[in-house]
């Protein structure tokens, strides 16, 4: 029993050893990589790229951005959770794949909290309801009095859970039951569909639609917060187009790296990202791109995440969706 014990005394030495001596080498053994669930074009690959140029100095290592998009981003995050916690392969996520999936799918093969080490959260994205320039919908009530008018003919885009259960909450707090949900891999396409008549509208974030909307392709009627944002203080929350009281959606983005990432690798990384985040010329350029910069540490953002699922459960029961 005693040499047993010795047997396992120096297997767990052993082990500690070859994390302190990764975490002691980590970054310069082999260039990051941030994965993506959406592909190109899309906000998450936007602010990968940024962030990644951005972190590539600030550690010294290249940084490659690989998107596997898909399935409302459950591919990349099964994908990052089954990988090893060495600092190498960082998630860059949003509410989708760690608020809202849990309560959209039956069953997830990965567990936003068990199956992941918070880093950092980046910031916020307020949401906006978009149509076709061309369309003659120019509010909320408008597009509901063309869904009564025309029924069984609305239809909406979406690429992620925040556009699908903010157009799903609309539909089904409005009455127009019959509008058919449509998906796509990402939100270029999505904004194709409308343009092309595919589809009535989506709801997509400020980021990825910002150039259609300035180039006046796309119109935006409202945006899905519960107050209006700086990013479009013209445009009128959905709450306050439609009446809906209880109306409102956000959507937050952040890092992730598998679970049971070295303390040392986390603590660097979180540091790293907030300094990124917080400096003068990048808040003024995540602004610009159509979002909100909120760092927030490891520390503030491990309780946001738990937080957010209560939220999202909340909001997906006022959208009135049942998991798949």
């Amino acid at each position: 029993m005693a040499r047993y014990l010795r047997r396992i005394l120096l297997l767990l030495m052993s082990l500690a050893f070859a994390v302190t001596a990764s975490a002691q080498d980590w970054p310069m053994a082999k260039p990051l990589r941030i994965v993506i669930g959406y592909g190109p074009g899309s906000a998450s690959d936007i602010f990968a790229r940024l962030l990644g140029e951005q972190l590539s100095k600030s550690l010294g290592q290249t940084v490659i951005v690989e998107s596997k998009s898909g399935a409302g981003g459950q591919i990349a995050a099964e994908y990052v959770a089954r990988l090893p916690a060495d600092g190498y392969t960082l998630f860059l996520t949003t509410n989708t794949t760690h608020s809202a999936n849990p309560y959209l799918f039956k069953s997830l093969s990965y567990d936003p909290v068990k199956d992941f080490t918070p880093i950092a959260r980046v910031g916020l994205f307020p949401f906006v309801l978009l149509v076709d320039a061309k369309s003659p919908i120019q509010t909320v009530q408008d597009l509901v009095n063309h869904a009564k008018a025309h029924p069984k003919t609305v239809s909406y885009a979406y690429t992620s859970s925040t556009g699908q259960v903010a157009a799903a909450a609309l539909a089904n707090s409005t009455k127009m039951n019959d509008a058919v949900a449509v998906p796509y891999k990402s939100s270029p396409e999505a904004m194709t569909s409308v343009l092309a008549g595919q589809t009535t509208f989506t709801v997509l974030d400020f980021a990825s639609s910002r150039k259609l909307v300035q180039g006046g392709r796309l119109r935006a009627v409202a945006v899905t917060t519960n107050e209006r944002t700086s990013l479009g203080p013209d445009l009128p929350t959905i709450a306050e187009a439609s009446g809906l009281s209880d109306f409102g959606v956000l959507a937050w983005m952040g890092f992730f790296a598998p679970a049971n990432l070295p303390a040392p690798i986390q603590e660097r990384l979180s540091a790293e990202l907030v300094k990124i985040v917080s400096a003068q010329p990048m808040q003024e350029r995540i602004a610009a791109m159509g979002a909100d910069p909120t760092p927030q540490g490891h520390a503030q953002f491990a309780p946001f995440v738990v937080d957010q699922l209560a939220v999202w459960k909340r909001q997906i029961g006022i959208a009135g969706m049942k998991p798949q």
